[in-house]
C-alpha cells in the first residue's frame, strides 16, 4: 500500500524520466514530504508467474534497475528525502492515476522510452494529466539553474483560481516571483480601439482583484499581474520562457461538459519551455 501524504514520480529508464525524478526529490526537500518513486510492469511479472518464472524474473530485475537508477540520481542530489522505489502493477498510465490517488502531487517526464520522434508529449504524460485524481507536474526541459520565478495563466474560471493558489504556494516554497499572466484578444475584429483599449484595462484591473485573496494567504510572494493581447497558448508559452515552473488549470472557461482537460492545457502540454503544473479542478 502506497503512502497517501507524498509526492509520486512515475519513471521508465528514459532521460526524461530521470529528469522527473530529480525534480521530484527537489519538490519533495522543498515540502518537506516523501517520494515514492514508481515504474510499471504487466501484472504477471508482480505477479510471479509460474510458467514463464524465468522471463519474469529478467523483466522484474531490470525494473528493479530502472528504479535503482532513479532514485540513485535523486538521492545524490537530496539525500535528506524520505524515498521509497515500488514496482505498480499494470500499464504505465493506468497504474501511476491508481497510484496517485491520495498523493499530494504526481511528476512525470513528457516523453518516455518508446515515444514517436516529434512528439513533444507521449502517450502516458498526457493520459496522466486527463485522467490523474491528484495535481500533475509534466517534466519537459528544467532550466539548469534556478531563475526564481513561476508563471500562472488564468481566465478567471473556478479552476483557475484553484491554480493560482497553487502557483501562489510554489512561488512561496522557491522564493520565486510569480507572474500571473492572462491573454486576451480583441472583443470584435475591427471594432472601436478606445472602447479595446477600455476593455483590457478593465480585464487587468479583475485580475489584480482576483489576487486578492492569494495575496493574503501569501503575503511573501511578489506577484506581477499581467494582461497580455494573443491566443493563451502562444502567450503563456512566451511568458514561461524564463520560468522554472508553468501552472494552469486543468480546464478553463467555455469547456465542454466531461472534459478533462482543456484545449488550452492540452496545447500547452506540448509547447510549454518548462516543467508544467496542471491543477485538478
Amino acid at each position: 500500500m502506497l503512502r497517501t501524504v507524498m509526492i509520486i514520480v512515475g519513471v521508465d529508464g528514459s532521460r526524461t524520466g530521470l529528469e522527473a525524478a530529480g525534480w521530484a526529490a527537489a519538490e519533495a526537500q522543498l515540502r518537506q514530504e516523501p517520494l515514492t518513486v514508481a515504474h510499471a510492469v504487466p501484472k504477471w511479472v508482480c505477479e510471479g508467474a509460474v510458467r514463464y518464472a524465468e522471463v519474469a524474473q529478467w523483466m522484474r530485475d531490470g525494473a528493479e534497475t530502472v528504479l535503482n537508477a532513479a532514485c540513485d540520481r535523486a538521492r545524490r542530489v537530496w539525500p535528506q528525502v524520505s524515498m521509497e522505489g515500488v514496482l505498480l502493477p499494470g500499464d504505465p498510465r493506468s497504474a501511476l492515476v491508481k497510484a496517485s490517488e491520495g498523493a499530494t502531487l504526481l511528476v512525470v517526464g513528457s516523453r518516455g522510452i518508446g515515444g514517436v520522434r516529434g512528439l513533444l508529449v507521449g502517450s502516458v504524460a498526457y493520459g496522466v494529466a486527463a485522467h490523474a485524481p491528484t495535481n500533475v507536474i509534466l517534466i519537459h526541459d528544467p532550466p539548469a539553474a534556478p531563475r526564481a520565478e513561476v508563471v500562472a495563466g488564468t481566465d478567471g474560471s473556478p479552476c483557475a483560481a484553484r491554480a493560482m493558489e497553487f502557483a501562489f504556494a510554489e512561488a512561496e516554497l522557491r522564493g520565486a516571483r510569480l507572474r500571473a499572466v492572462q491573454a486576451w484578444a480583441w472583443p470584435h475584429p475591427g471594432g472601436f480601439e478606445p472602447a479595446s483599449r477600455e476593455s483590457e484595462q478593465d480585464t487587468l484591473r479583475s485580475l489584480k482583484e482576483s489576487l486578492s485573496v492569494h495575496r493574503e494567504r501569501h503575503p511573501g510572494v511578489h506577484v506581477v499581474a499581467e494582461v497580455v493581447h494573443g491566443h493563451p497558448v502562444e502567450v503563456l508559452k512566451e511568458a514561461a520562457r524564463r520560468a522554472d515552473l508553468l501552472v494552469v488549470g486543468s480546464r478553463g472557461h467555455g469547456q465542454l461538459a466531461g472534459m478533462l482537460i482543456g484545449s488550452i492545457s492540452q496545447g500547452l502540454l506540448h509547447h510549454a519551455p518548462c516543467p508544467m503544473a496542471v491543477v485538478r479542478g
